[in-house]
């Protein structure tokens, strides 16, 4: 089993920024890639950002050059740094982890971006 709690959401004006921070617990050796979703609302869930255990990474065509994705081993914690925030990128966000086939998932932190 692995556990992920998120923080670090809030609300921020266009053009602000936001870090969001996920902690990992339990079975964390197990987690090869470790990453973030959004979900707005009347929208599907859509991936945000991913590490994996080599720390490479994947961006969303929507936040390249603005978010950045970064992974803490010693701290069994990974970060979203957002910058320049858009209205777009209002949603819930979701620390979410791969460990052997299986998919866990954070409670989810709500941003919100006011224009």
């Amino acid at each position: 089993q692995v556990q992920l709690v998120e923080s670090g959401g809030g609300l921020v004006q266009a053009g602000g920024s936001l870090r969001l921070a996920c902690a990992a617990s339990g079975s964390i050796y197990r987690i090869n890639d470790i990453g973030w979703y959004r979900q707005a609302p009347g929208k599907q869930r859509e991936l945000v950002a991913v590490i994996t255990r080599g720390c490479g990474t994947n961006y969303a065509e929507s936040v390249k050059g603005r978010f950045t994705i970064s992974r803490d081993s010693a701290k069994n914690a990974v970060y979203l740094q957002m910058n320049s925030h858009e209205p777009k990128d209002t949603a819930v966000y979701y620390c979410s982890a791969q460990a052997i086939g299986l998919t866990y998932w954070g409670q989810g932190t709500q941003v919100t971006v006011s224009s």
